[in-house]
């Protein structure tokens, strides 16, 4: 079995049985509980699906705080759960009842609530709840609401303090790598487990941000899987972290973006993002440099504004994170700005990575008071996150109509810098053909790149792909490859988009010109 030096981590404390991580809150977690239950706050809301976790962390603050812990459920009723002895008392399972009886008892205590928020739609149980938060005829018990993903009515939520406890942190997720290694070896007759001390010391970094029950259950399937942990395991732990974070699927995930860094062209952009690769990185440097906070894309519509922004996730080597605009959007009040918040905390437990927000205009234009403000106030949060955020989350905005965007949002600081992606050249366009050939296996060689680049004068690159899709098309029937004849007549019969709405795309370019600084 691999020793803690091998592990690249602190040995463990016990050879006994298998070490278990911290499971208690940290000491800043302990020392606010403890302030919350010294204070007789009446109501607490501990938004967390880590059961064990939060009850454990009562556990220990309770000592304090000299008042009886009890646990509520609707399976087993209500229990103490302070001492040593399972003490049950006879109580209905009913909520309602149980609240009575509670507000009847006149010795306080503490008392979480298990999995409630299906009783506060009842009248009685919201009025019991605010009476004896408010306490009116009863002792000074404190009710400790837990759950996942509670939402309190308006009445109750002005009487209720919010408690999160924090994620576990580096110590507690070693202890729990180094767990998970050494059961492994137990249950596998002490075969060692094979381990890379860097890529175990990225795992523990890369696990931040998870209960210690979600990180455990990534680590068990990273270890059985071929028992080791070794840097091949990074991009699986990434992916296997983002769908636990983003369970409403507001941000679409990519984790091997190198080959990004492979598109045509945008070779002023890939310079700029190489500049600063390091310095987002936060690797150490001979001269203190801001890390680049992001970028605004804009351009003509098909020229690689997307393939930019993975470009740069490429460039930086890091994930590369979608936020759907489309996803965000709900009819209920409230509801698009908590998606907003919750994408962005997600994003931030997901660093260092790249967020991509295409087509930024459709999210923050809206349409005023049509919307009941509701574009006006996800501006808002935005902008504050941009200027607020600490953690390397680097912003790719996308956004092909400029005239749409507030002035807010384009005022210097935002970001970084304005790119313009313009359409391509003629060298980058015999580029674009020769990778759109190359992933159709066919031969660049077999074709003259120059006299296609001539052929398509004011093609995006999504044109172009179609131009080579076309002659494909084309040259099916006879089982063979598009000829460069065929190739040259779908480029006579394509109409580009800078000759159908050639008004359009000239203004652009034209505003760009002395606006933005060219991608290429």
């Amino acid at each position: 079995m691999p020793d803690g030096g091998v592990l690249g981590l602190p040995a463990p404390r016990s050879r006994g049985s298998v070490p278990l991580p911290h499971s208690t809150p940290f000491m800043s977690d302990y020392q606010d509980l403890v302030t919350l239950l010294r204070a007789r706050t009446p109501l607490l809301l501990i938004d967390s699906a880590a059961e064990a976790r939060v009850i454990d962390g009562f556990r220990h603050a309770i000592a304090q705080s000299l008042r009886p812990l009890y646990r509520w459920s609707i399976t087993d009723g209500l229990r103490r759960i302070d001492l040593d002895t399972d003490e049950e008392r006879e109580t209905p399972p009913d909520a309602s009842l149980m609240l009575q009886w509670l507000k009847q008892q006149r010795a306080p205590g503490v008392y979480l609530l298990l999995d409630f928020q299906p009783y506060l739609r009842y009248p009685m149980t919201l009025r019991l709840l605010r009476e004896i938060a408010q306490r009116q005829d009863c002792a000074e018990h404190t009710l400790v609401l837990v759950g996942a993903g509670y939402e309190l009515p308006a009445e109750l939520d002005a009487a209720a303090t919010r408690f999160q406890f924090a994620p576990p942190d580096a110590a507690a997720l070693a202890d729990l790598v180094r767990a998970e290694a050494f059961a492994y070896s137990r249950e596998h007759d002490g075969r060692r487990v094979v381990v890379d001390a860097e890529a175990v010391r990225a795992v523990v970094r890369n696990l931040q941000g998870l209960d210690l029950e979600e990180a455990r259950r990534i680590v068990r399937k990273l270890i059985y899987d071929d028992g080791a942990l070794t840097a091949a395991d990074l991009p699986e732990l990434a992916r296997a972290k983002a769908a636990l974070l983003d369970r409403d699927g507001l941000l679409h995930f990519e984790y091997e973006t190198a080959r990004f860094a492979e598109v045509a062209g945008l070779a002023r952009l890939k310079r700029w993002i190489a500049q600063r690769k390091s310095a987002f990185l936060g690797e150490k440097l001979a001269l203190k440099l801001d890390p680049p906070k992001g970028v605004l894309l804009l351009g003509v519509q098909g020229c690689g504004k997307s393939l930019a922004a993975k470009a740069i996730a490429g460039g930086f080597a890091v994930p590369l994170l979608r936020l759907d605009v489309g996803t965000l959007y709900n009819k209920y009040h409230g509801e698009t700005e908590r998606n907003l918040r919750e994408a962005l905390k997600n994003a931030e437990l997901l660093a260092p990575c790249v967020l991509w927000i295409d087509e930024i205009e459709k999210a923050l234009a809206g349409g005023g008071d049509a919307d009941d403000g509701v574009s006006r106030r996800v501006m808002g949060y935005l902008l504050t996150w941009m200027a607020e955020r600490k953690a390397p989350v680097f912003l790719v905005a996308t956004a092909n109509d400029v005239q749409a965007l507030p002035a807010e949002l384009l005022r210097k600081g935002r970001f970084d810098e304005i790119f313009f992606v313009d359409l391509p050249d003629a060298a980058t366009r015999a580029e674009i053909f020769r990778l759109h050939l190359a992933r159709r296996d066919l031969r660049a060689e077999d074709y003259d790149l120059a006299a296609l680049a001539v052929a398509s004068e004011g093609y995006s690159g999504a044109e172009i792909e179609q131009v080579v899709v076309a002659a494909l098309y084309a040259a099916a029937d006879g089982k063979t490859p598009p000829t460069q004849a065929q190739l040259l007549e779908e480029t006579h019969n394509t109409r580009p988009l800078s000759v159908l709405m050639a008004e359009r795309v000239a203004a652009l370019r034209e505003w760009a010109r002395s606006r933005t600084v060219p991608a290429d």
